[in-house]
């Protein structure tokens, strides 16, 4: 029987790890399209028969950086040859309000000289009645003449934590819930005096009259158009021990006491065995007049 020489097998070549992954490896050996490549190839030669991108980008920002430099430099040359006009409208401007403020000041020094005068003339006709008794409690409830003697002095001040909270009007109704004292409660504290007994009554050396108003403007407190500031100081003449007890067990006072109790408003009441309160700075009662022209009814 013929013999036949082995048959000899190749060895079996070992398979890619990632053979069962062959869509994954194409597009990872391919990642970029065909159409891309064509793309990206023809912008590459078109670039190289041109001027390089990078280029053209700096000359652009040199350009721009040119152009800003231009107009800053412009805007500073206008703003030098305007500066002196400018300041010389300022100028201009300073000079005239202080000529006006100087004015003003000028016009309300005769103001009161002239409400000095008038007071003198008016106190001077109420001696001249010969010391009548009439005319001199007129003259005191009036205001329109020094008053001394025994009374109250009562002071009222915001409250301690106020100035921290910043400023605010005075002139909103109700309590003082931020501490502050308000125009209210000025008027019926010295409404309560007046109800006490109080034959003359002072705040911060202003001397009240039938005519005197109390109100507010912003932060401010107004006696007769005249800001006060806090502490307010408020003098009573009258019968010192009977006037204290008095205002204090009225509901004014006890308006106050709630006030110092709820909000922190600070109060103090003595009994003073001789006040001195100056007259009022003028007492004018103007009067109304019926008109006579013609078609008035």
């Amino acid at each position: 029987m013929p013999q036949h020489p082995p048959i000899r097998s190749n060895p079996a070549r070992p398979s890619r790890p990632d053979a069962s992954m062959s869509l994954i490896t194409n597009v990872m050996d391919h990642s970029l399209d065909d159409g891309y490549a064509e793309a990206a190839a023809r912008r590459k030669a078109a670039g190289e028969s041109g001027m390089p991108k990078t280029v053209r980008a700096k000359f652009g920002l040199a350009g721009g950086l040119v152009l800003a430099a231009l107009v800053v430099t412009l805007g500073a040359a206008q703003a030098r040859e305007a500066a002196p006009v400018v300041a010389k409208e300022r100028q201009e401007l300073i000079d005239r309000i202080d000529k006006e403020t100087a004015a003003a000041d000028a016009l309300e020094v005769t103001v009161d000289k002239l409400r000095d005068d008038v007071s003198a003339r008016q106190r001077q006709a109420l001696r001249d009645t010969g010391g009548n008794p009439q005319a001199d409690l007129v003259s005191m409830l009036a205001g329109a003449g020094e008053v001394h003697g025994p009374g109250v002095r009562l002071v009222v001040d915001d409250a301690k934590e106020a100035g921290t909270s910043g400023g605010g009007p005075r002139g909103t109704s109700g309590f003082s819930d931020t501490g502050r004292v308000r125009d209210r409660d000025m008027q019926r504290v010295v409404n309560g005096l007046w109800q006490s007994g109080a034959e003359a009554v002072s705040v911060n050396g202003q001397r009240l009259t039938a005519l005197s108003a109390i109100r507010a403007a912003g932060a401010a407190i107004l006696v007769d158009n005249k800001p006060l500031v806090p502490p307010y100081t408020v003098l009573a003449v009258g019968d010192g021990k009977r006037l204290s007890d008095r205002f204090q067990d009225s509901p004014d006072g006890l308006y106050l006491q709630a006030l110092k109790d709820n909000y922190g408003i600070r109060g103090s009441i003595s009994v003073e065995s001789d006040l001195r309160l100056a007259a009022a700075p003028s007492v004018i009662v103007r009067t109304a007049q019926p008109s006579t022209e013609k078609g008035t009814p």
